[in-house]
């Protein structure tokens, strides 16, 4: 079935078309269960381990679950994965972790988290989305592009064994697998202790199942190809940038995994924002500064591609295979995102609300 579309529609139309479905799933499943990080890192900051942790954990177990357990089936080999096999920054990981982390909560969401909030009417996050996709592109081909490259070279790890870290503590996907199905039961009885509806735990575990299929589904598709297809999952800052710019600078859309993602993503959140009534416009006011979402938007822009990708790219796609950098990319954002909304706090018990 599989070769037939690939034959009938070619590879980047195949590719589109499943970055939309698991976008759709995404989307609608991220909104649905509030899905947010910068949420969660500010109930730990505040000594806290409510129902935003409870989301992000049952998220994250159940991304690592449907990625290692298809790799333990054999259904899945990631070891041509980008975040395994190229070359990696840890001080890249490290820095733009950081500057991401105090991004997000300077703009109220992480790079997918804008875009759910965009396609439910909240105009705040549209703005600082298309700051962050422009920021991002000069930061990877732009003006900006060698401070990057300088950072990211400041320590490096070569791409392979040295990268992936379930071999660096000797654990197989079996196991991994296995400890991702304790903590997502786990996660589960701290959703049920916080009083999270069992439809947004349910929603959360489908936000983590959208990153494993989108590995399964690029992986496929570059086993039937006949042409090299890089395999990869949900991301958003990097698909962001090429659907912007590919609008912009292109008649014709070169087309993709990540072209079908956003959008898919952006019509599953505003379809299910619809169905739940949660849509409705919303505006910057004297509560909401339009410069502090600039400003953390562009170090979100600059930070993800720094760090190899937003929160969702490094932190669960990254995560669920367990690349070296996005899991110190990921730490890197909850500590940097932490010690901001800390800062904040102290200098205004409401300047970090919202």
């Amino acid at each position: 079935m599989l070769e037939i579309l690939l034959d009938t529609y070619g590879d980047g139309a195949v590719l589109a078309m499943a970055g939309a479905l698991v976008g759709l799933l995404f989307g609608a499943a991220a909104q649905h269960s509030r899905f947010c990080l910068r949420a969660a890192t500010v109930e730990l900051a505040e000594r806290r381990i409510g129902a935003r942790v409870a989301v992000w954990l049952i998220a994250f177990s159940a991304g690592v679950l449907s990625v290692q357990g298809a790799i333990a089936l054999g259904w899945l080999d990631v070891s041509a994965a980008r975040p395994l096999a190229a070359t990696g920054s840890l001080s890249g990981a490290i820095i733009g972790g950081l500057m991401f982390g105090a991004g997000m909560i300077l703009a109220r969401g992480c790079a997918s988290r804008l875009l759910v909030l965009s396609a439910s009417g909240n105009l705040r996050a549209l703005v600082a989305g298309l700051v962050l996709t422009l920021v991002a592109q000069a930061s990877l081909r732009g003006f900006l592009s060698p401070a990057r490259e300088g950072l990211a070279t400041l320590w490096t790890v070569p791409g392979g064994a040295a990268r992936n870290l379930l071999n660096t503590v000797s654990l197989s996907s079996e196991a991994a697998a296995g400890i991702a199905v304790l903590i997502l039961l786990g996660s589960f009885a701290l959703a049920h202790v916080r009083k999270v509806r069992p439809t947004h735990a349910l929603a959360a575990a489908l936000v983590g199942l959208a990153v494993g299929l989108g590995w399964l589904a690029t992986y496929a598709i570059a086993q039937s190809s006949f042409e090299v297809v890089p395999i990869s999952s949900v991301t958003f800052t990097g698909p962001s940038t090429d659907t912007l710019m590919g609008l912009v600078n292109e008649t014709a859309l070169p087309l993709g995994f990540g072209v079908g993602l956003v959008p898919g993503v952006f019509v599953g959140a505003g379809g299910m924002a619809l169905v739940t009534g949660d849509w409705k416009i919303e505006r910057f006011g004297s509560g909401t500064p339009m410069e502090r979402y600039l400003i953390g938007a562009a170090l979100m822009g600059f930070g993800s591609m720094l760090a190899g990708g937003c929160a969702v790219g490094a932190g669960m796609s990254g995560g669920a295979i367990f690349a070296l950098t996005a899991w110190i990319a990921v730490g890197a954002m909850w500590l940097g995102a932490m010690a901001t909304h800390l800062a904040l706090s102290a200098r205004s018990p409401h300047a970090a609300l919202g």
